[in-house]
């Protein structure tokens, strides 16, 4: 079995550690790998084809490379955060102007349902992972470090990340209902399994190892229900 972790920098590893930004190995990936090597005899590939800083606009850019011509048996496709992002720097200048997300919420979706579409033409199964949580407070804090306080005056204004994080996932959760895709709701998951801040990185965006690693549990354990594959009783 061939997966493919098709995504941004939640797939590719991205954390904040000791103040810098950067790549881990602990990625979800990496873990997802190692269970279905250790849990699973079906001999099982994982790659890893995400990529920091992408958006869905960019995804269906290297679809074509990164996952058709690899022809896996299924897709994970996880992209949303840096869509619904702003571009700071722009809202740092301009406080009192308008400012939209960098992909449009509808741009987003129709991407999303065109991906789909490519890839089961391909006979490849897509399985959807929704969007993880963030730490709202720890990511202004992390931007406001970056770009300057007066995008504070702008944040209360326009309802912040939080809230287009989470009309993005509401968006992207009537479209698998919408399409019958099967998904994994990493989301909630992570939310029930404690505490999130021990789970998100300090620039509250980015998961840490441990959150890597609960990410992947959840995904390994709906993989297994929604392949029909069994996992091995250890011992």
């Amino acid at each position: 079995m061939k997966i493919i972790c098709f995504g941004d920098s939640l797939t590719r590893g991205v954390s904040f550690v000791k103040g810098r930004v950067r790549i881990i190995k602990d990625n979800y990936p990496a873990f997802l790998e190692k269970l279905f090597s250790v849990n699973n005899p079906e001999d099982t590939i994982v790659l890893n084809k995400g990529v920091f800083n992408d958006n869905s606009d960019l995804l269906m850019k290297r679809l074509e490379k990164d996952v058709l011509s690899e022809e896996p048996n299924y897709v994970l496709l996880n992209v949303g955060g840096n869509d619904c992002n702003f571009k700071w720097q722009e809202v740092a200048e301009n406080p009192n102007s308008n400012h939209d997300p960098i992909v449009p919420m509808n741009q987003y979706i129709e991407n999303i349902g065109q991906m789909v579409t490519k890839m089961k033409q391909s006979n490849i199964t897509p399985i959807l992972l929704t969007l993880p949580p963030l730490d709202p407070v720890r990511y202004y804090k992390f931007i406001a470090d970056k770009y300057g306080t007066t995008i504070s005056h702008w944040i209360s204004s326009c309802g912040g990340i939080e809230h287009w994080h989470s009309l993005y996932n509401i968006q992207l959760n009537k479209l698998i209902e919408q399409l019958n895709l099967p998904s994994i709701d990493v989301r909630t998951a992570l939310k029930k399994a404690g505490n999130i801040a021990d789970f998100i990185s300090d620039d509250g965006i980015h998961l840490n190892s441990e959150g890597y690693k609960k990410m992947s549990d959840v995904i390994f354990e709906e993989m297994l229900r929604l392949t029909g594959a069994q996992k091995e009783q250890l011992s």
